[in-house]
């Protein structure tokens, strides 16, 4: 792109003068040693707001090949647009960082530091100064009302939106008028492009070969000198610091690709070697019988913290992530899955569905494989962040891994009811005595239908003798001797067969008094259950409904 640059006192009133050459920044940055094959890769969020979980999909799959291969990963705040900057997001990015294992690992002064872009003005106005003296940028004066009518123009001419070619009205400007302008106005520094309309291609490690229209927009690289600390764009800020921080891959979202022609000519025009792309594809959801990309605005469980809030297990959610990236990964066991490396050229060019009933499968695997012991304490760190009651509920900790242990120890088939720590609190409240509801109707739904006087009768037999027993047989001998007691039929084949002769069967007798002790037609072993009770707290919760008769 041959241009006559402009002037260098022209070029010191432009970007600051004593900002150090380009060289300075090529020798302060070293190059990496690395074994042959290593890939360094980096996360670069924008704390603009929260993270979504394809931030932590990407995040994943780079550091994963980074270690993988013998690399390293980084990971680089571009916090470049002050004005969108949210504090809150940084607190986000560190629970994010932190919960699901994308830390960086390269550490916070290592050699190529500082990993926040708003510290990194000094290298980025060297490189504009650069560009400019090689006529590969200018200075541009344009108000924002006057780009909002020349893209009127554009759309009404239907030519295509933008600041290039003819329409580029600063791009040529005489040296005078520069110098006069730059006294009294405001101005930002735009990228000259080629302005060529030819095409461009280069190969993308996940989808190969990719062709398309090369850039004739000349973009904005440096923001407006209204601005007490200039920085750049993303454009140019990604450029700069790929390169010296010694990135050989950047995997990023496929949104990106219609950038890969400026960002080549701006690694061209600087006589840099471009870096390798890896465009993801989007996470997505199924909307009706559509696809659509999962959306911040849509959807809550595009955002990191509906993960955190409703506690499903890190691994789990690795899992999860890992198998949307390669799918060999899905039915291995979690372990192995989070092991095993994620392979770049496995990744699909088609965007993977987000399914939070596989999820949830997964995550009850993850917690069926954990002890009792360990459900406790990941629940209960979950909790105190998350939710009071259990945190109340766990304070008997006897009764609360108890209660986990049920259909968990000494069984061929663990109880999987558990998919999140937010599930615990449904699913085992009736487990502590201030978190229950005795049942004192006796015509309630959940007794299906069942005379209420027999409801009343079968709780009244079965409190009135009630014993704890050392196994099911001997317990479950209990709630036979009721049911015959009461006239009803040994088994449900009996009362089929004689409907008119029996009040109902022994299958009756057994959800009456489950509804009663747990609140529910369903629930875990009830032997087990009222082992973990104890018998006063059965028979209080049994002869409620007889007390409300």
């Amino acid at each position: 792109m041959p241009h006559s640059p402009l002037p260098t006192d022209l070029v010191d009133r432009l970007v600051p003068s004593d900002v150090q050459p380009t060289e300075h920044w090529e020798t302060t940055y070293p190059q990496r040693d690395l074994p042959d094959g290593a890939q360094v890769t980096r996360f670069a969020p924008s704390p603009t707001g929260f993270i979504h979980i394809g931030g932590v999909y990407v995040a994943m799959i780079a550091k994963s090949v980074a270690v993988s291969s013998g690399g390293s990963y980084l990971v680089r705040i571009e916090d470049t647009d002050q004005n969108r900057h949210l504090e809150s997001a940084l607190d986000q990015f560190a629970r994010a960082f932190a919960a699901f294992g994308i830390e960086p690992t390269e550490a916070p002064d290592a050699a190529w530091a500082p990993y926040e872009q708003s510290r990194r003005a000094p290298i980025y106005h060297s490189y504009v100064r650069e560009l400019l003296l090689r006529g590969a940028a200018y200075p541009c004066f344009c108000t924002s009302e006057e780009l909002a009518e020349l893209t009127k123009r554009q759309q009404a001419a239907k030519e295509p939106t933008g600041y290039w070619g003819p329409w580029a009205k600063c791009r040529d400007l005489p040296e005078a008028e520069v110098a006069e302008r730059i006294a009294s106005e405001t101005f930002v520094i735009r990228f000259r492009s080629p302005d060529e309309d030819t095409r461009f291609s280069y190969v993308d490690a996940i989808r190969g070969r990719l062709e398309m229209g090369d850039n004739r927009n000349d973009i904005v690289i440096l923001k407006s000198s209204a601005n007490d600390v200039r920085l750049p764009t993303y454009h140019l800020a990604h450029v700069v610091d790929d390169h010296l921080m010694r990135v050989t891959l950047v995997i990023r979202g496929d949104e990106w690709i219609s950038s890969v022609p400026v960002h080549t000519q701006l690694f061209r025009a600087l006589d840099l070697d471009p870096v390798e792309y890896a465009h993801i594809a989007p996470l997505m959801k199924l909307d009706g019988s559509s696809r659509r990309k999962l959306s911040k605005r849509k959807d809550p469980e595009a955002s990191v913290d509906f993960y955190l809030a409703h506690g499903y297990p890190t691994a789990g959610v690795l899992h999860y992530l890992r198998s949307l990236a390669n799918g060999r990964l899905a039915e291995m066991p979690t372990a192995q899955a989070l092991a095993e490396p994620i392979r770049i050229e496995e990744c699909n060019v088609a965007g993977p569905l987000v399914d939070l009933m596989k999820l949830s499968s997964i995550c009850k695997d993850v917690i069926g494989d954990m002890s009792a012991a360990e459900i406790y304490d990941d629940l209960h760190a979950w909790a105190a962040e998350h939710d009071a009651d259990v945190v109340s509920m766990l304070r008997d900790k006897e009764r609360a891994i108890a209660a986990l242990e049920v259909e968990r120890v000494d069984t061929e088939r663990i109880r999987k009811d558990l998919g999140a720590w937010s599930d615990f609190k449904p699913a085992y409240s009736f487990f502590f005595p201030g978190y229950f509801s005795p049942v004192d109707d006796a015509a309630d739904e959940r007794f299906q239908g069942l005379d209420p006087a027999v409801v009343r009768s079968v709780a009244e037999r079965f409190a009135a003798s009630y014993e704890t027993r050392d196994s099911a047989e001997e317990w479950f001998g209990q709630v036979r001797e009721t049911a015959l007691a009461l006239g009803m039929a040994a088994s449900v084949k009996e009362y089929k067969a004689e409907p008119d002769r029996y009040t109902g069967s022994i299958r009756e007798a057994a959800n009456v008094l489950r509804v009663l002790i747990t609140g529910s037609s369903r629930s875990p072993d009830l032997f087990q259950v009222c082992r973990v009770l104890g018998a006063d707290e059965v028979v209080r919760r049994v002869r409620a409904v007889v007390a409300a008769s």
